[in-house]
Formats: C-alpha cells, structure tokens, sequence
C-alpha cells in the first residue's frame, strides 16, 4: 500500500470516479480486479470509501473499496424503467448503488403542489428499514397549507417515531432545524420531482440548490431511468446528495412473511397474533386486523403494507414456481 491515499467518492460517472482526500481531488478508475467482486451491485458508488494511487499524470487507480457500512439501492433500471414479472428477469435483477454509507436518508415531500403521495414515503421508509439507514420525514411547503393541515397528513409518522420536520423553503421556517441535522453528516436527500428539495438546498446554503439542479438536469436529460449521484459539501460540514426523482428503494431478498417488521407500527403487534406466520390480510386471530378494526393502525399504512404483500408474494411464488418446475 506504498502511496496508497485515503479518500471518499463524491462523484461516479461513466466509468471515472472522483474521489475527495486529504490531498484534493482526483479522477480515477477502477481497478479491474475489483469490477469481478461484485457482480450483483455496483463495485464502487459515491459515499464508498476507498484506497487510490495517484499516477504520474494526475489521475488516480481505486486500488480498494472499503467494505459497506449501509447502501441506498434501488433496482437497477431496466430500458423501459419498468419492472418485467418473469422468473429470469427476477433471477436478473441487480441493484443500483444510489448513495454509500449514508448517515441518515431525509425523505421531503410537499404539503401542497404537489399533493403528497404517502403510500410512496411508505416504501421509502420501508426500504430504509430494510437498509437499515436512519429516516428522517421532511414535510416541506408548510406555507401552501395550515398548520393543522400539515400535521394531519405526517403527524402519524411522528406517532410511529420517525423524526418529522415541518418546514418553509419559501419563508425559512424550520430551515436552520434541517441545516442542523445536516452538519457533519453523509445525508441523501429523496423524494419526488417538486418537493422543493433543491430550493431547501439552497435556503440552508446559497447557491446549492442551484448547483445540485444543474448537475440533475444535466445527467438526467429529463428522465430518471438514469441517475448520477454526487455528494456537494456543506460549509458548515458534512455532505449532501441529492437523488432525483427516485420513487422506492429496493426490497432485495426478502420474504413476505418478513415484510411486517419494516413497519414499526405494525411489528410491535406482531407477537399477540394467534398464527406464527400471519399474513395480516385473512387469519382469524389478528392482532393486526383487531388494531384496524380499533382505529389503532392507520388505513394507508395497513393498504401500503398489504400491496406490498402482494408484490412479494408474488415474486415469492414465482420464484418457487420456476425452481419446482425445471
């Protein structure tokens, strides 16, 4: 390891990798033994820490990719950003590496313009669960609408206990809480386009948000089938991405009946079910269903566990399907 820096990657583009260190930065590549590892995932991705040798000319070789602590991943896109249900493509499917070893995933959504769309914060924080990075629910635009309004629609995420935020890009309103949490932290910002997460950026620190739009719109084209993450520094500390446009985060390798612990409202009912392997939709002897009945589990949270049952189950049964039939 003579010569070998220590750094971390703040940009991954096209096969080149910029990599922040103690020296400044520098372009690099790959090392083509490491691009064998991972066959399923991406070999390196922005937050991964790693070791480089800077050449003669500049630029440097990523000699080695420190083991993950966490990942943000989603599916891989595919050409149609569709999701084909056949066996092969399943067996097919690999993740695509968003962000590295986040410290947390803030999750911002608008009160208002647009409408929010909770059943997508659910699989968001279902994947975050599932990753195991820490979520914080930002409620932006708190100005569209009453306070009252505001926290009828993410109050019952305070309840299940996640941090929630209310705030103002517009007015500021709660933006220095948000710049707190940010300092010092790897921190990836997602939610849908309209949000305001750009315009937060940039209430928190001038000119950010601007130059987090350019680089999206420039990646992007206008699309999400493809998306470049890349961390911008904070001056006060600590590092943010933005991830735009991303809709849900994958749910690799799990098993229906496992879905219910990545909602905490729904896992701490679990055990006074009268079946083991409760489903949660039919049995008799529920914890789950008796909680609905009593208004104790919110409906959207109850349909956005059920539809996500579904969607597992259904994978589940075509997986098994196709292993029993060769």
């Amino acid at each position: 390891m003579v010569n070998w820096i220590e750094g971390i990657i703040i940009k991954a583009q096209s096969g080149f990798f910029t990599v922040h260190t103690g020296q400044g930065q520098f372009v690099c590549r790959l090392r083509g033994r490491l691009k064998k590892k991972r066959l399923d995932t991406d070999p390196a991705a922005v937050g991964d820490r790693v070791s480089i040798h800077v050449t003669g000319d500049g630029s440097g070789m990523i000699e080695e990719v420190k083991e993950r602590t966490r990942a943000l991943v989603r599916l891989a896109p595919s050409a149609k950003d569709v999701r084909r249900w056949d066996r092969e493509s399943y067996l097919a499917e690999r993740e695509q590496v968003l962000l590295a070893n986040p410290d947390q995933a803030i999750f911002v959504f608008a009160c208002a313009e647009p409408e929010p769309h909770l059943r997508m914060l659910d699989r968001l924080l279902v994947g975050a669960e599932l990753q195991q990075i820490p979520p914080v629910v930002c409620a932006n635009k708190i100005d569209l609408v009453t306070p009252e309004a505001a926290h009828h629609l993410f109050d019952i995420y305070a309840e299940i206990g996640y941090p929630v935020l209310y705030v103002s890009a517009e007015t500021g309103e709660n933006t220095a809480q948000m710049a707190a949490l940010l300092n010092g932290k790897i921190s990836a910002l997602v939610g849908p386009s309209g949000a305001g997460k750009s315009s937060l950026l940039n209430a928190i620190q001038p000119g950010l948000g601007l130059e987090v739009r350019e680089v999206s719109n420039a990646t992007g084209k206008g699309r999400h089938t493809t998306v470049v993450t890349q961390l911008f520094p904070l001056a006060q500390g600590g590092w943010v991405a933005d991830t735009p446009g991303i809709k849900a985060l994958a749910l690799f390798d799990i098993d229906p009946e496992e879905l219910d612990a990545c909602f905490p409202d729904i896992a701490q009912l679990v055990a006074g079910c009268r079946f083991s392997d409760c489903t949660h939709t039919v049995e008799p002897g529920c914890a789950v269903l008796k909680a609905l009945e009593r208004d104790e589990i919110h409906l959207h949270r109850y349909e956005s566990y059920v539809r996500l049952h579904e969607e597992h189950q259904r994978l589940a049964d075509m997986y098994w399907w196709g292993i029993h039939s060769d």
